[in-house]
């Protein structure tokens, strides 16, 4: 009897589907995908709890032929490619043919369809693969489809969903993921008829970027330019002083196309040298314009995985694009910022669920301080003593405690939810107008006067414009950083004789990798000579290596590349570098002599980069004249009385 048989067309569909829709933000980044190829000016994303309930997308593109409607929830009926050429100069997002079939055959669809020019389009519905109603439709042009009672036919598909706030905050980086790629296009999400982001679809992707991430670090972000004869790289980057814990605000877009690639976020990250601190990262939006020949996106059903060519000398590319412009910018953080940067990093350590909180009411980027800033900017500016009561009493008051605002509160609601819509719609407009005119600071290092020396660690200076204070040990570390980098990289023949041979002995498997590496050693000037089993037997070293400091970095070194055997020659000498500097500074509670005090400013200030050191801690901060006049009450914040205030009845 046979026991090979062909699978039912429903449930390979529901198969199929399993590859593409794994939760509500695969079937949102499907239809918005094809709205986009669609030639759409502007589409509208509107869900029901988090999309677990109903999904809703509505272009204004180009429609479906009556004729083909059917056609496109068959799988792999596309309008994208013919034949094999095509599939190698893919220049749509879709082209695979899966996506309409795989969310019919889990879930109940509804689609409108009427192409332009055209007076009647088609209605149809499908539930679970099948057609149970089609009609003709008379509305208006474009597309609209939605989406109910997604995996209602495949429940053990929801049992890996995850809280519907965290469900939530996908859609919203996935749709934000889409704005970027597209800011000519107007974006509009709403989750239960709250605004989640709206863009302008003007073109400016700083405008985009203020709408995801807030007018405040949208400022902070500057632009990035560099072209060579296979790719185009432009985008935004951060300052060095805007930094996230995580990679994934790092987002790289492909010919229109989000994708996710280890090796150009090492290259975005590898850009900005020794300016990031240690286990921080940037906020990146870099868009990449190469001809698709030199791009295979047919790796993977969603298509966030891509190979592609000559993808070395785009790496290398993206890192000379951010080093450059990076380098152009003066990055002494100041003081104050940086305190109010700690006090607002405590309090999101007191609330862990702020941020799962924020994403019911705006972006996952969004943060508190920015509504309460928008908000109390607008609500200064346009007096309205009975909404302003409203907000600042029962809103900023209390959304520290409780982010998400109630919804059984329907007086309380109604007014604040269409007073925040309304104010933070012209604030965000008024704000990308005028605060991206911020005129650039300065790239030289001040000249910096001694003053004194506090607690044996800090230096205190003084220059026309402030008050400075150094750190002794990241200033002298980024110092003797750029010496060593420049005496190792400059390798050569010199070498200093030991009079006493340096033996070293390993493990069998320590040996191994040593052995694998001789050479990488050998170009840094460490000759291992064969001593025996498992031991090696050095009679030289090179002159850069400090006196008294021999056998210990030689030691350094073999371990640094038994530790990491895909350590490059250019990078194992930077990490050298660093290692060395450090091992090498002065530490704190250690007293300075005027003269070396004065000596540390005048080598700093020579440094390529005197504002960091390796590890990205700032060497200096500075207080500005501003700063200290407002410090001694010189000067009112915003004017503002203390019965002003008081009457604002926030404490």
């Amino acid at each position: 009897m046979a026991k090979i048989h062909e699978l039912p067309e429903i449930l390979a569909d529901q198969i199929a589907a399993g590859e593409v829709i794994e939760r509500p933000s695969s079937v949102i980044k499907e239809l918005v995908e094809n709205s986009i190829d669609a030639n759409s000016s502007r589409i509208d994303i509107l869900v029901q709890d988090s999309g677990l309930k109903k999904i809703e997308v509505i272009d204004n593109g180009g429609g479906i032929a009556s004729s083909d409607v059917e056609l496109a929830f068959q799988r792999h009926a596309t309008s994208k490619i013919s034949d094999r050429d095509d599939l190698f100069r893919v220049r749509t997002l879709g082209f695979r043919g899966e996506a309409l079939p795989s969310i019919a055959s889990v879930a109940d669809v509804s689609l409108e369809t009427l192409e332009k020019n055209e007076t009647i389009g088609t209605k149809i519905h499908i539930k679970g693969g099948k057609i149970l109603e089609k009609e003709s439709y008379g509305g208006r042009n474009g597309t609209r489809i939605q989406v109910n009672q997604l995996f209602y036919n495949t429940p053990a598909r929801l049992k890996y969903l995850k809280s519907p706030q965290t469900e939530l905050s996908v859609i919203s980086d996935c749709v934000n993921h889409l704005a970027m790629s597209h800011p000519e296009i107007v974006f509009s999400l709403s989750n239960n008829g709250r605004t989640l982001l709206k863009t302008s679809g003007n073109g400016n992707l700083q405008q985009v970027a203020s709408a995801i991430y807030g007018v405040k670090n949208a400022t902070q972000l500057i632009q990035i330019q560099k072209q060579d004869a296979d790719f185009s790289i432009s985008g935004l980057t951060s300052l060095p002083k805007l930094t996230r814990a995580s990679r994934n605000y790092i987002s790289i877009l492909l010919n229109g196309r989000f994708i996710k690639n280890n090796q150009l976020t090492k290259a975005i990250i590898k850009g900005y040298g020794s300016k990031l601190m240690v286990g921080r990262y940037p906020i990146s939006i870099i868009n990449i314009k190469l001809d698709p020949l030199l791009v295979d996106v047919n790796v993977h059903p969603t298509k966030q995985e891509v190979r592609i060519s000559k993808e070395d000398q785009l790496c290398n590319l993206l890192t000379n694009a951010i080093y450059q412009q990076i380098s152009q910018e003066r990055l002494i953080p100041s003081a104050i910022e940086n305190l109010k940067s700690h006090d607002r990093n405590n309090k999101a350590e007191t609330n862990q669920q702020l941020n799962m909180g924020l994403s019911e009411n705006s972006s996952s980027y969004q943060t508190v301080e920015r509504k309460q800033e928008v908000l109390d900017a607008v609500l200064g500016n346009n007096p309205n003593e009975e909404v302003e009561n409203i907000v600042k009493k029962k809103y900023i008051a209390q959304h520290f405690e409780n982010p998400i605002i109630i919804e059984n509160k329907k007086q309380l609601n109604s007014k604040l939810v269409q007073r925040w819509d309304d104010c933070y719609s012209n604030k965000n407009e008024i704000e990308t107008k005028e605060h991206f005119k911020v005129e650039k600071d300065k790239k030289v290092f001040p000249d910096l006067k001694y003053i004194g020396q506090l607690h044996g660690t800090y230096l205190l200076t003084e220059s026309d414009d402030g008050f400075y204070i150094l750190d002794q040990h990241a200033a002298q570390e980024r110092i003797k950083y750029e010496y060593y980098r420049k005496e190792i990289g400059n390798v050569d023949t010199t070498q200093q004789k030991l009079l006493v041979p340096i033996v070293l002995t390993f493990t069998v498997s320590e040996a191994l990798k040593v052995q694998e590496n001789i050479d990488k050693l050998h170009d840094l000037g460490i000759n291992l000579e064969d001593f025996g089993q498992n031991t090696y037997i050095i009679h030289e070293h090179p002159v850069w290596i400090p006196k008294g400091k021999e056998e210990q970095i030689i030691k350094q070194l073999i371990e640094e590349c038994i530790k990491n055997p895909q350590l490059t020659i250019a990078k194992f000498r930077e990490e050298t570098a660093i290692m060395i500097s450090c091992k090498q500074s002065i530490k704190a509670n250690h007293h300075l002599e005027q003269v070396q005090a004065v000596s540390l400013l005048k080598q700093l200030k020579q440094c390529e980069n005197p504002f960091n050191c390796p590890h990205g801690r700032p060497t200096v901060i500075e207080f500005t004249n501003k700063d200290m006049e407002r410090m001694f009450k010189r000067i009112q914040d915003n004017h503002h009385s203390l019965r002003e205030n008081q009457n604002s009845g926030v404490d």
